[in-house]
This record gives C-alpha cells, sequence and structure tokens, in this order.
C-alpha cells in the first residue's frame, strides 16, 4: 500500500497546478495573459492620471476595454450560434454600455473581473491535475519472436498470427496466444480483475495483457496487437471518454433568469429616468463577478481539502455529479476486498497441529516468490512460528514445491500435486472466494491452508453510509465468478451483481443503469473503460493501476474505501457553499441594483461595491475548506 500524509500530497497537487509563485505567473500569462494585461494597463492609466495626464489615462483604458469588449462579443456570438446561453453575455454589455456612457475605469474593473473568474475556473481545475501516466504506456511495445535459431526482439505491432512468441518471466503476454508449454501461471488481474493466479495448460487461449509468472514460456500468436485483448480496452477508454457530455458551469444555470431580469431593471430605470447612465449603473452592479467567482473558489477550497485527505479531484464538474449520485457501482477485486490473498484458516489432519502445519509449510513457501506464499509466509510470522532453512528446494512450475525441513520431507502446492505423493488425501469443498495450498509431510497427508480475499474492514459501511447521501440503488460489477461476487455481495450489503464480466460488459452495464448521475468505484486496468464512460469515476489509484488512475475524475491515493464516503461528503458540502455563495451574489445584487436604478450608486461606486460583493462571496466560498467526518479503515482480513 502507498503511504501518503497531507503535506505530500498538497505538494503534488500545487505542482500539478503550478506551486511557486514563478509557475503560477508562468501559468497565467501562458493560459490567461488577458488578466495580466487587464492589470497592467490598469497600473499605466493610474500612472498617467499620476502624470497629469488624465485623457491620456482614459484613451489608454477605454481603447483596451473597447478591444476586450470586441473579442468577448465575438465569443458571445458563438456561443449564441452554437446555442448556448452563459454569464458572459451580461458582462460584456456592462462593458459596452459603460463604454457608451464614459465610465471606463469602471469598465476596466468589470473587465478584470470578467477575466479574472474566467482565470479561477480553469485554475480550480489545474490545482487538482497530478502528473499520472497514460494508459497506452501500460501497452506491450516489444515481443520476442523466434526468427529460425533465436528470438529477436520486435515491435510489437509487427507480431502476426502463427508467429512463436517467448515470454520472460513478469513480462505480459504482447498479443493474444495460444501457449505452446505444458503448464503456466498468469496475473490477469489487469484485464478480469480477479487477483487469483490463473494456471493455464497447453492449448489454452491467453489473452494479451495477462502477466506471465516466474518462468520462461512460450505462446503462438493468435492476433495482431491491433485485433488484441489489452489493445481493446484502450480503445475502450478513448471511446467512453469521448463519449462523456461536458458538464455545463455550475453558474450558467443561473444565466439566463439572472440576465433578463438585470437587463428588465436596467431597461426600466432608463426609461423612468431618460437617462442613458442609468442603464449602465445599474448593469455594473449587475455584472455577474459573484456568479463567476463563487463555484471556482469553493472548488478551489473543496479540492484542497480532499487533497489533504489523499483524494484529488479532477474538475469541479466531478464535485457537481458526486453531490447528486443516485446509482453506485464497484468492482470487487481490490476494490471491496483487499486484492491480495491471506490465511484465512489452517486445517492440520492428525497427528499433525495448525501451528506446526502452517510453520513447515512456511519455510518451504519462503523460497517461492508466489502471491500465496507470500501470504503463508506472512501469517506463520505474525503467529512466532520459525523454521529451520528448508534443504533440497525442487520446485514443479504451476504445482508447487518440495523440500526437506528440520529431517521431514514436505511436499506444498496445488491438491493435484500432493495427491502424486498422497493419494488419501480427503478435503472438503473450498467456499466461494477461497483457495488452498495443500500439503504432505514425510509421505502422509498434513493438511492443507485455506486463503481467502477477506472484504474490507469498513465495506460494508462505507456502502451504508453511500447508500444515507440518497444513493437509491447499489451494483456490483466483477470479473469474477457468480458464487464468489455473491458472497463478498452478502457481506458489504450490495443488492444487485453482475459477475463474470469482460470490460466491454462493464461499459454496458455502466451504459444502461438508472437512475443517474451514477458513481463507479474501481482499479485495474480492466476498471479504466468504466470508470471513463461512469458520470463519476473513483479509482483507488493506491494500488490501483495508472489507466484506472488516468481515466476516473476522482483518484484516492490512500488505499481506504472511506476515502470514497468521505469525498462525497466534501462535495456535497462544496456544491452547497457554491450554491449559498450563487444565491448570496444574486440577492446583492438585486438590491444594489434597485438602488442603482434610483441614481443613488454612480458607475465607479457600483463597480466598487461589486469589489465589496466579490470579497464577500470569496470568503464565504472558502468555507468549502472546512473539515468533515470520514469512516476510517481498521486492519482486516484479506480474501481469496
Amino acid at each position: 500500500m502507498i503511504q501518503t500524509d497531507e503535506s505530500a500530497v498538497t505538494a503534488a497537487v500545487r505542482r500539478g497546478a503550478g506551486g511557486d509563485r514563478g509557475s503560477r505567473f508562468g501559468w497565467l500569462a501562458r493560459r490567461h495573459p488577458l488578466v495580466l494585461a487587464t492589470v497592467a494597463v490598469g497600473v499605466i492609466g493610474l500612472a498617467l492620471v499620476a502624470a497629469g495626464v488624465a485623457p491620456t489615462a482614459l484613451w489608454v483604458v477605454g481603447s483596451y476595454c473597447a478591444a476586450v469588449a470586441a473579442f468577448e462579443l465575438w465569443k458571445v456570438a458563438r456561443q449564441l450560434f452554437e446555442r448556448r446561453w452563459g454569464l458572459d453575455v451580461l458582462a460584456v454589455t456592462a462593458i459596452v454600455s459603460t463604454l457608451l456612457v464614459g465610465e471606463f475605469w469602471a469598465s476596466l474593473v468589470i473587465v478584470l473581473m470578467l477575466t479574472g473568474g474566467a482565470a479561477l475556473e480553469d485554475f480550480a481545475v489545474e490545482r487538482a491535475r497530478t502528473a499520472l501516466t497514460a494508459l497506452l504506456r501500460q501497452t506491450p511495445q516489444t515481443a520476442h519472436r523466434w526468427s529460425g535459431d533465436s528470438f529477436d526482439e520486435i515491435a510489437v505491432d509487427a507480431v502476426g498470427p502463427g508467429d512463436r512468441l517467448q515470454v520472460w518471466p513478469g513480462s505480459s503476454v504482447p498479443v493474444d496466444a495460444t501457449l505452446t508449454t505444458d503448464e503456466a501461471t498468469f496475473d490477469e488481474s489487469a484485464l478480469t480483475g480477479e487477483s487469483m493466479p490463473v494456471v493455464r495448460v497447453r492449448g489454452e487461449k491467453v489473452p494479451s495483457g495477462a502477466v506471465n509468472g516466474d518462468t520462461v514460456i512460450e505462446v503462438r500468436a493468435l492476433a495482431t496487437a491491433r485485433d488484441s485483448e489489452f489493445q481493446k480496452i484502450v480503445a475502450l477508454v478513448e471511446a467512453a471518454s469521448n463519449s462523456k457530455a461536458p458538464l455545463v458551469r455550475m453558474a450558467d444555470r443561473f444565466a439566463v433568469p439572472f440576465t433578463l431580469v438585470a437587463y428588465a431593471i436596467a431597461a426600466v430605470a432608463w426609461i423612468a429616468s431618460g437617462d442613458p447612465v442609468r442603464f449602465a449603473e445599474v448593469l455594473v452592479v449587475a455584472t455577474p463577478c459573484p456568479l463567476l467567482i463563487a463555484a471556482p473558489v469553493a472548488f478551489i477550497a473543496g479540492m484542497d481539502r480532499a487533497a489533504k485527505a489523499g483524494i484529488i479531484v479532477r474538475s469541479g464538474g466531478a464535485f457537481e455529479q458526486l453531490a447528486r449520485v443516485r446509482t453506485a457501482a464497484f468492482d470487487k477485486t481490490g476494490t471491496l476486498t483487499h486484492g491480495r490473498p491471506e490465511v484465512d484458516k489452517v486445517e492440520p489432519v492428525a497427528p499433525f497441529d495448525s501451528d506446526e502445519l502452517l510453520r513447515l509449510v512456511s519455510a518451504v513457501e519462503s523460497r517461492s516468490g508466489h502471491v500465496l506464499a507470500n501470504a503463508i509466509v506472512t501469517a506463520a510470522r505474525e503467529r512466532g512460528l520459525h523454521a529451520a532453512p528448508p534443504a533440497g528446494v525442487v520446485e514443479v512450475a504451476g504445482k508447487g514445491l518440495e523440500a526437506d525441513v528440520e529431517s521431514h520431507r514436505v511436499v506444498v502446492g496445488r491438491r493435484g500435486f500432493a495427491s502424486e505423493t498422497v493419494t488419501d488425501t480427503v478435503a472438503p469443498p473450498l467456499a466461494a472466494g477461497e483457495m488452498a495450498v495443500y500439503a504432505s509431510i514425510d509421505g502422509r497427508p498434513a493438511g492443507r491452508i485455506v486463503l481467502r480475499d477477506e472484504t474490507r474492514a469498513n465495506a460494508a459501511e462505507a456502502v451504508a453510509a453511500i447508500r444515507t447521501m440518497g444513493v437509491e440503488r447499489t451494483m456490483m460489477l466483477t470479473g469474477d465468478g457468480a458464487q464468489t461476487a455473491q458472497y463478498v455481495a452478502r457481506r458489504v450489503g450490495i443488492d444487485e451483481v453482475h459477475a463474470a464480466l469482460l470490460p466491454g460488459d462493464k461499459v454496458t452495464a455502466i451504459a444502461t443503469a438508472s437512475p443517474r448521475p451514477l458513481l463507479m468505484v474501481g482499479d485495474g486496468v480492466n476498471d479504466a473503460p468504466v470508470l471513463a464512460a461512469a458520470d463519476v469515476g473513483v479509482a483507488m489509484g493506491a494500488r490501483g493501476s495508472t489507466a484506472a488512475s488516468e481515466t476516473a475524475d476522482v483518484v484516492v491515493l490512500v488505499d481506504d474505501l472511506g476515502k470514497v464516503v468521505e469525498v462525497m461528503r466534501i462535495a456535497r458540502h462544496t456544491i452547497a457553499v457554491a450554491s449559498q455563495s450563487i444565491w448570496a451574489g444574486i440577492a446583492l445584487s438585486v438590491v444594489l441594483m434597485v438602488i442603482a436604478s434610483a441614481g443613488l450608486i454612480p458607475a465607479i461606486v457600483g463597480a466598487t461595491l461589486q469589489e465589496l460583493v466579490d470579497v464577500a462571496t470569496i470568503a464565504n466560498g472558502l468555507r468549502a475548506a472546512g473539515r468533515g467526518s470520514r469512516i476510517s479503515e481498521s486492519a482486516g482480513n484479506d480474501a481469496r
């Protein structure tokens, strides 16, 4: 498990968004040059006024504001042509109207708030971005093909059906292939999410992306790289990402009604007074700076709060979706379970007892790098059981090991391997989710050690907490068999199970599920497409694949399912604060518009009052950084 502290996470986030002053300035100059240009024009204008050439200052400020207004008008025209209506329409109108009545300084203040609001919104996204590796970097790039007298390294794209390939220990199978070695063990968790090693024999199909065990094997290619399983997952991620509908900026939902109200008040003030300046004065205080700033500030605060908890939220849109989730879907292995096996039971056969069996078996397994062996050795160490180092170790690939331990000949491994030595081994069927290592000692059946990938200690509590936040439907999507999936679902309180799914099946299940929005929590390469297709995807990034982390909207950096509950609570609080800020800004703007309509607020004074409203909006938005409760995970057992 990756350990993360608050300072490390925050530092990473700040690096991603320009953590020091120099990089922040550079980011602003590249992405939002109009903000710096507006400040520069203001400084130049004030300097000209101080030098006694106020007319020149007004000409500089007015010309700049007119240029910005023309640029913004072009953008607004494009938006309207695309049938999109935002608050920028009202801001541009305010700039133009103040220019027409000669209120150039007020116009400059509006330009600063307009450009600054867009920069804040963009910065909220950049602040949460970290340097995650792309899925494509995990795709096999090379293969070792037989060329007549040796295996030569070639580009994976050069592999064709029928090619004889060699796969080294710990390497991925480059293309879909048939195993030509007698037997081999593969880690296929990247494709199915199943943590258990898969044993395949000669003639069986091996999918691309499966990781070979600890022996050199040979396979025969069945397809090109483009047509293989792993590359199809890459394509699914790209398709799912491109199919996600863009989210509407939160404040834009208030754009049309607020704009119409502002225009109406301004028009009535102009008609009643007969003074066009009154129209500009109303629109100055109606400039939607609080609406443009409220949500970005709250989102920045919420993202910082999440980052300090080890959770990276990529965008404000993710917060909006998290706050309204109605369906929650979960992967099983590595999400609801720990994704690594632990010893669940030691079942000795007389005359051996459980401690003796575990002690001798762990001594033999200490010479193996297998995931089950590591779990057994760890269990023995935790119980304080120690044995002399094994001698005469013999490993039979894919079956098990034999060794001499303290004058005993110990055989451990698969049941079939043990039965070759002990023909009368008797053991009841394993329960769902269980896997066993069998043993014989001095030619006699000694029993078995049962392992399980247990559910996370806080999984049931997390699912229950999610239900209290308005989630109406919970689902499990897994590549595991139905029996194991149902067992885990019962343990954690999930109602609906979809088992034995391929990555494409998961995407289909997500696409047809309702009610929306839908939250998907997963890890592993196989979860990347479904995380991209969900309304909001959460990757358990501490032990999950880079692919899942890259395509998810939210990445949990610490290995704790309770963080999913925590980020949902942070999202709800953040959206509540943003909404309060927006409504407070609307209320204050309406009050100021009514006062301005009576001619009591000159344009420059109105612009200043808007600044005070902005300060209040920012102060309220920062409340999203407040602390909240969380569900922590205590130590628990993994299941096999």
